[in-house]
């Protein structure tokens, strides 16, 4: 169990002194955890018992929302009474050093125990996949949703598993924590929705279930390590690593780990898969996807990560996640086709990173995702496109290299805060470091922008040959409705394609940047599509033909048509 001994509390030799410092009536022990806004402590109460303390840190103990997400806590735990949840016993959210006790567990972290002793098989498995399944159904029983299960946030008493830390669930009758847009966690342990600030629901719990089981079989976490951007881009594509757990429960991790929460199986699906697995039953029978669907879980190659040996792995601690948010249309951010940005959408992305501490959560994240902006600029650039294919291609290629270099630099700030704590050169540092994310942003725009390309040339011809079938006579691809089709098409492939994320997260930094109140954004979005809109009603002016200026004509060449 990690255990650090706090000031004042040891006497020297390893044993607590007589009279350690004090929390209200609590003494304090030793540190047994700690996390970005608070630090855990053994501590006793007045008749001598043993409670677990979460006490908030100095620096943020007057914080109104750090007091306010320890509230919830306080609320979510009052509401679950569960042996395998450690329950609320006190709390003071007033005071000078706002402090929660809860129930004190003595066990180790399921994360320390795989660090120490190797991946858990057999019966200790199956008893730990009982366990956190019946401890999910008691909480969701009572409307609360985890939303941060992970192996640092389940100790083992004897074997059987008790979840801690509900700084971040989520309450059934409360939306308040979606607004905020707080989100911290340790990246591949906080499933996609989560982390792209979309609706939370039991899957997402179920979702965390299959990656602490994952890690527990396999003795590594399920998406790998490495840079936040790659381990989160495994995540949000299902790309688990579920090389040495058991193929007879591989298929219903793997089902449970899929970013779509409608696909995962439910509660009473994954006991009855648990307990096909107890008695050495094929899992997938439990399921009710579709055979198709569960041949493939059963056939689909495992994806493989380098990793080290699980002696040599370090704990990763929590960090502030990137965000690569898509509202629907229906939801979040966008009401009506426009978008309506939240209160803290008013400071762009750069200024408000550069006032971040270390340990908070990245800027970007649970903001608004401005679909409707960006879909205005998709109508904007097709049209242009159709009227001025060489001008929308060097406007596009511009914008994808300033998303691109903007992405860079606030995701490098984020991490030199969180690995090295604010400092005076942080500005300077980014400002130097300029020049250096604008050649990697020019590369990624160069190499990202080949696909696409290809793609929207193939489907420029393809669009001409169809429109031939229907009307008749010649192909002739260089028309402004062929050319639309191929923008529309290279287009998605470049928002959704390989290096997309970072296009993604870029072009909705700019987005904010650029339009960041409710009245600015219907401003853009409206010039936008009066932008489109004349673009188009000049192509059909001039009979669908396309203006190649600043270039000269070129002599498109189709197999069997004389031009």
């Amino acid at each position: 169990m990690r255990t650090e001994a706090i000031e004042g509390s040891d006497g020297g030799d390893g044993t607590s002194a007589p009279d350690g410092p004090r929390i209200g009536p609590y003494r304090l022990i030793q540190q047994i955890g700690e996390g970005g806004m608070g630090v855990v402590h053994l501590a006793l109460d007045p008749h001598g018992r043993a409670v677990a303390l979460k006490l908030l840190r100095p620096h943020i103990a007057h914080d109104k929302d750090a007091r306010t997400r320890l509230a919830r806590e306080v609320d979510v735990l009052g509401r679950i009474r569960d042996p395998r949840v450690a329950a609320v016993i006190d709390a003071d959210l007033d005071g000078d050093r706002p402090y929660l006790v809860t129930r004190y567990v003595p066990g180790p972290a399921l994360d320390d125990v795989v660090k120490e002793h190797g991946p858990i098989t057999g019966g200790p498995l199956l008893s730990l996949g009982r366990g956190l399944a019946e401890a999910l159904d008691a909480i969701h029983s009572a409307d609360v949703i985890h939303r941060d299960l992970k192996p640092g946030n389940v100790l083992l008493l004897d074997g059987d598993p008790v979840l801690i830390d509900f700084g971040i669930a989520h309450v059934a009758d409360d939306v308040r924590i979606t607004m905020t847009g707080l989100v911290m966690g340790t990246p591949g342990y906080l499933s996609p929705e989560v982390v792209e600030g979309a609706p939370v629901t039991e899957a997402t719990d179920w979702w965390g279930w299959a990656a602490t089981l994952a890690f527990a079989a396999s003795g590594a976490p399920p998406f790998g390590r490495g840079p936040m951007d790659v381990v989160l881009s495994r995540v949000s594509r299902g790309e688990a690593d579920l090389t040495g757990v058991d193929p007879r429960l591989a298929p219903l991790l793997r089902a449970a780990l899929s970013p779509e929460p409608r696909r995962r199986p439910d509660a009473d699906e994954v006991v009855e898969a648990l307990e096909r697995y107890a008695e050495g039953k094929p899992v997938t029978t439990a399921l009710s996807a579709p055979p198709r669907h569960t041949q493939v879980l059963e056939q689909r190659p495992t994806a493989r990560w380098d990793r080290p040996a699980v002696a040599d792995r370090r704990p990763v601690g929590p960090v502030a996640l990137p965000v690569d948010r898509d509202d629907e249309w229906d939801g979040g951010a966008d009401v009506g086709g426009f978008d309506e940005p939240s209160p803290e959408d008013e400071p762009s992305d750069w200024q408000a990173a550069w006032e971040g501490d270390a340990g908070e959560p990245d800027p970007r994240i649970g903001r608004a995702g401005r679909t409707g902006t960006l879909v205005a600029l998709l109508a904007l650039f097709v049209a242009g496109a159709a009227a001025f294919p060489v001008v929308a291609a060097v406007v596009a290629v511009l914008w994808s290299w300033a998303a691109r270099t903007a992405d860079r630099s606030v995701t490098s700030l984020v991490l030199r805060r969180h690995n090295r704590g604010r400092r005076r050169s942080d500005v300077p540092f980014a400002v130097a470091a300029s020049p250096w994310h604008l050649v990697i942003g020019l590369v990624a725009t160069v190499v990202s922008a080949l696909l696409p390309l290809v793609v929207g040339v193939c489907a420029v011809f393809s669009a001409a040959l169809a429109i031939v079938a229907v009307t008749g006579g010649q192909p002739e691809p260089d028309r402004s409705a062929p050319v639309a089709v191929g923008a529309v098409v290279a287009g998605l492939m470049a928002w959704w394609g390989p290096g997309g994320a970072g296009l993604r997260r870029g072009s909705r930094s700019i987005v904010r940047g650029t339009s960041p109140g409710p009245r600015a954004t219907r401003v853009v979005v409206a010039l936008l599509l009066l932008g489109a809109a004349g673009l188009v009603v000049w192509s059909l002016q001039q009979g669908g033909t396309v203006q190649w200026w600043p270039t000269q004509q070129p002599s498109v060449v189709v197999p069997g048509v004389n031009r």
